[in-house]
């Protein structure tokens, strides 16, 4: 299906793994493809193989770790292909470590591509896309890593922030015609089986999966969805819920700490659900202790 015909887009981290099946699915579709990577070789070898499967593209290899970055990017793009219709804010790393372990250095160099490079990313391709009259297409990467995940709190920080990034953009870029969504993909990558936060080996999931979902939301099929997050890969496509307020105690007046005291866990206590990225039943209802104290 050529719903992408004549669009032109970015694909960031597109040389390996869930980047690479995006810039597929997209040049299938009929999109011209800047596939960026900051490892030429890779960015290459996508490049000819959506060349010989009768696609365009281009390598883009720049990092975009940096507001010049970024813009430089999109300025290929529009080079290239005269526009930028759609932008996959996809490249991503990670500096797994637990939080009491975890230095300046790791937490900064994964909020720097994820968080900052989406949002320079995002913002020059905005202009661009306002500025040619056209509208356009935002697709960001988040991950259920932000509901908590063991030893990510760089990673789950920044897949959080993407998130409300991702909110926050589609209100205001739609006057000009710019739809802003999100995925949290699965996939086995090299990022995935560095992944330490289960006891079992992850099944092979393949991350070209991701791909297809990504370009219907790019199409004019999805012009009604904007602002939202889908869970993608494998066999399933899943509606995030946006996060929003649960059950709520209501007293006149306020509350005291002597009505806190009385309600608080008789009311709230059942409320606390599955908690991280993997969904673990809530582990506190016996109490939080120190090693060795009573609890």
């Amino acid at each position: 299906m050529n719903l992408l015909e004549g669009k032109a887009a970015i694909v960031t981290g597109g040389g390996r793994g869930i980047g690479r099946g995006h810039c597929l699915q997209l040049a299938a579709a009929g999109a011209k493809v800047i596939v960026n990577d900051i490892d030429g070789e890779v960015a290459d070898q996508v490049v000819a193989d959506i060349r010989a499967a009768g696609g365009t593209a281009e390598s883009g290899v720049i990092g975009i770790g940096s507001r010049e970055g970024a813009e430089a990017l999109v300025a290929l793009c529009i080079d290239r292909f005269g526009a930028i219709d759609i932008l996959v804010n996809n490249a991503g790393n990670l500096r797994d470590r637990t939080f009491l372990r975890m230095t300046d250095e790791e937490f900064d160099a994964v909020w720097t591509v994820h968080v900052k490079g989406s949002f320079w990313c995002g913002q020059a391709a905005a202009l661009a896309m306002r500025d040619g009259g056209r509208g356009g297409t935002i697709i960001n990467t988040t991950s259920g890593a932000h509901f908590g995940s063991f030893g990510q709190t760089n990673y789950a920080a920044a897949k959080g922030a993407i998130a409300s990034m991702t909110y926050t953009w589609a209100l205001e870029l739609a006057r000009h015609g710019i739809r802003v969504n999100a995925i949290g993909p699965t996939g086995t990558t090299r990022m995935s089986d560095s992944f330490a936060g289960g006891s079992a080996p992850l099944p092979y999931v393949d991350p070209a999966l991701n791909g297809a979902l990504v370009a219907f939301l790019c199409s004019d099929l999805a012009a009604g969805v904007s602002g939202q997050i889908f869970g993608s890969g494998g066999e399933r496509v899943s509606h995030m819920v946006q996060p929003h307020y649960g059950k709520t105690l209501i007293r006149e007046d306020g509350w005291t700490l002597e009505a806190l005291a009385q309600h608080f866990t008789r009311q709230l206590a059942g409320e606390f659900g599955a908690l991280g990225m993997l969904g673990q039943p809530y582990p506190f209802h016996g109490g939080v202790v120190a090693p060795g104290a009573k609890p």
